[in-house]
């Protein structure tokens, strides 16, 4: 088991059915996280890693803001037509500050580590963000080396396997179509930052 502590400036983890109103989650999907450790150690292929299990704890409340943006949708040609804009309002999250537990039976955890122990032995290419490209990382680190400066709790998003959990969030994501979506109900639970229990972890599986 490995923790990573992230902090990011201003986020959006947007809801999936959010649409005029673009509402955010308060804190990452296990999708989410999942596509942040494969950017973080430089792996182009998402399915490598499928059934590894990934828990995201939410370490302090962000402030929450909304703002008015301008949303492209492309209904006309050429791309830059005016009828492909529209305004919409969006919420923000600041100072989101997060540990994010990975399990994994393959060699996930250990090129997490090599790539926060030796940055310079890891090839990757772009910003790394977590939520959209533009919501850049400003803080990543193992948790173990930041633990003494950390809250002793958090709340972290876990699996109920009665399904009647508070919050529904995606462990795959289609991002052609929404068919291929799967998703894992659970419930934001205070505790002591610490190793959750594995079978509560989400698991990152297309089915």
């Amino acid at each position: 088991m490995l923790g990573v502590y992230v902090t990011v400036p201003v986020a959006c983890f947007r809801k999936g059915l959010a649409r005029e109103y673009l509402e955010t989650d308060p804190l990452p999907p296990p999708a989410t996280c999942y596509g942040f450790l494969l950017s973080l150690v430089g792996e182009t292929d998402r399915n490598k890693y499928i059934d590894c299990r990934v828990a995201p704890v939410l370490l302090s409340k962000p402030p929450t803001s909304t703002v008015l943006r301008t949303v492209w949708r492309v209904k006309q040609t050429p791309l830059g037509s005016p009828g492909n804009t529209r305004p919409d309002y969006q919420q923000l999250l600041t100072n989101v500050e997060l540990a994010i537990w990975l399990a994994s039976s393959t060699d996930l955890e250990d090129r997490v580590t090599n790539a926060l122990s030796n940055p310079g032995s890891t090839v990757r290419f772009g910003g790394l963000s977590l939520g959209e490209s533009t919501h850049m990382v400003d803080e990543v680190s193992l948790l173990d080396r930041v633990r003494a400066r950390l809250p002793a709790t958090g709340h972290a998003f876990l699996e109920r396997e009665d399904k009647k959990g508070r919050l529904s969030m995606p462990v795959w994501v289609d991002h052609v179509g929404s068919a291929g979506s799967r998703y894992v109900t659970g419930d934001l639970e205070l505790g002591p930052l610490v190793a959750p229990a594995l079978d509560r972890m989400p698991r990152i599986s297309p089915v």
